[in-house]
């Protein structure tokens, strides 16, 4: 091995090429699960976030493709339905899989990465998986005034509705990967059902706000795209003027390693490539394939 002078860094060659890469780090996210109107006249919940998976040390094969799936968020319930959101689609890189986010239920919350929450007449919350989120929370039943459970995030569950107001989406959690502090992977907001108010639970980490009833037609908001996070509940049409539930953020894959390490071979799926500080990064927001 010898040193090779690169304009004030010195970069380790290797017969006189840079080397190869080895090893990646990875910040895998899902789609994040959709929020819900809920059943019976009660305010929704809100949807889960995607599973979140990150890591240092990724053996990379040099010469082998690497399939990216990037999972696309959720859809909320349409205006005037009860049903259970969509949850998210799971996203990967290679054998790394991040499951979706699970939707709010039309009485308990889904199951997914991170738990949807469950709607306003005492649903039940979904499920996280450990290691990739965490579960919703529960929905309230404290008459005249409901509030839908929030989805789980990746840093913390999903707050409980109650006679208050909506729960708040659980947080996500904050990664440097891409060259920034981003928080990503939070719970959508729970929808809320009381006369005067303009608000139900907030989303976390690009997560929905849930909206409320009584207050005209409101739809819920949706995550932000490539987010990962969860969309917003909304009130039921039997209570009050019900909107449509807000749809779950979009995943993300990126990938980092020391930029002196020689670039991708090729990539599909058009990611954005750029140097981070000591770092080259590939940020994939479209599914895809890189070769090393």
């Amino acid at each position: 091995m010898s040193l090779k002078w690169t304009g004030g860094v010195l970069s380790p060659t290797y017969n006189g090429l840079n080397y190869p890469v080895t090893t990646v780090e990875y910040l895998v996210v899902a789609g994040g699960g959709g929020g819900n109107q809920g059943s019976s006249g009660g305010p929704g919940a809100g949807g889960g976030a995607g599973g979140l998976l990150t890591a240092t040390g990724y053996s990379i094969t040099v010469g082998s493709s690497i399939t990216v799936t990037v999972g696309a968020g959720g859809a909320g319930n349409a205006q005037g339905s009860a049903a259970a959101a969509s949850n998210g689609a799971s996203s990967a890189f290679g054998v790394i899989t991040a499951t979706g986010g699970g939707g709010a239920g039309a009485t308990a919350g889904q199951a997914g990465g991170s738990g949807g929450g469950g709607n306003s007449l005492g649903g039940g919350a979904g499920a996280g998986i450990v290691g990739q989120g965490n579960a919703g929370g529960a929905g309230g039943s404290s008459a005249p005034k409901y509030g839908g459970g929030g989805g789980g995030g990746a840093g913390s569950v999903g707050g409980t509705g109650s006679g208050s107001g909506g729960g708040n989406g659980g947080a996500g959690l904050v990664s440097s990967i891409s060259g920034s502090a981003i928080q990503y992977a939070g719970g959508g907001g729970g929808g809320y059902y009381a006369s005067g108010v303009t608000q139900g639970g907030l989303g976390a980490a690009g997560g929905g706000n849930g909206s409320v009833g009584d207050v005209g037609t409101l739809n819920a908001f949706s995550a932000l795209a490539n987010t990962g996070s969860g969309g917003g509940g909304v009130a039921g049409a039997g209570a009050g003027s019900a909107g449509a539930g807000g749809a779950g953020g979009s995943g993300i894959v990126i990938i980092r390693y020391p930029s002196y390490l020689l670039p991708a071979a090729s990539t599909t799926g058009s990611p954005e490539t750029y140097i981070a500080g000591q770092y080259r990064v590939y940020k994939f927001v479209a599914s895809g394939t890189i070769t090393f």
